[in-house]
Parts: C-alpha cells; structure tokens; sequence
C-alpha cells in the first residue's frame, strides 16, 4: 500500500508539485495571517506553513485528486481532524479565547468546526492546482 501511494507521488508532473507547493504555502501564510488579525486562531511558529501545508496537506491533496469532490472533503476532513486536534492538543497551535467561532458556536466544538472548514482544502486546492496547471501547459 505504501509503495502504491508512493508511485501516485512519483507520477505528479514536476511542475505540478511546484503548482502546489506555492498555491499552499500562500494560502497558509494568508490564513494564518488572517487567522490572527481576526484573532481566532494562529500557529505557535510561522514554519508550521510548511510542516502544516506542504509536508502534510500537499501530499494527501495528491492522494485524493482522483475522487470526487464529496470524497475529497471526507477524507480531507479525517486528515484535518487529525491535524487539528493534534495541534490544539500538543499546543502547537493557539486558540484566541473568546474569539467569533467560539461566540457563535460554542468553545467546545472549534477543532471540529477548522476541520469541517480547513477539509475543503483538498478538493478546492485540486481543483486550483489542476487549473493552474493546465492553463500553462495549453500555452
């Protein structure tokens, strides 16, 4: 099985990779940045971008490209949930007290409510890359 996953890693056009590796690294700097000015969540250090986007969400995007987009999101959102109560557990990353998600939803529910919300990641961040790609390999 993890030889099979590695062969769909390996068959990604270089400059594919590329496509992802910086659609996910700006999307991540911007949604920490945001994150923070609207004070509801941040990464405890600015590199978890790249441990958090690239070296993890990059890869399963890859996996899942090839299922619909319903199947996308749902494995997404086990991925996220991982991530996400992995990193609020570990404190790794930080929740502003009191901030509009908790208002809203109540403070108990936030690591589900970033996994429902982070887990369209994946099938927006294929379909992103997919025409990004495709409007430079026409030209």
């Amino acid at each position: 099985m993890l030889a099979a996953f590695m062969e769909k890693l390996r068959s990604v056009p270089r400059k594919q990779w590329i496509i992802y590796i910086l659609l996910y690294f700006f999307w991540g700097l911007g949604m920490n940045w945001f994150g923070q000015e609207v004070e509801i969540a941040k990464f405890t250090y600015w590199w978890q971008v790249i441990t958090c986007y690239i070296l993890y969400m990059v890869p399963i995007s890859i996996l899942v490209k090839d299922y619909s987009f319903f199947t996308q999101y749902a494995y997404g959102l086990v991925a996220m949930g991982v991530l996400e109560f992995g990193g609020y557990a570990l404190g790794t990353s930080y929740i502003y007290p009191g901030n509009i998600l908790d208002q809203w939803f109540g403070e108990h529910v936030f690591a589900l409510g970033m996994s429902l919300f982070f887990a369209l990641y994946f099938p927006v961040g294929n379909w992103a890359v997919n025409r990004i790609y495709f409007t430079f390999e026409r030209k």
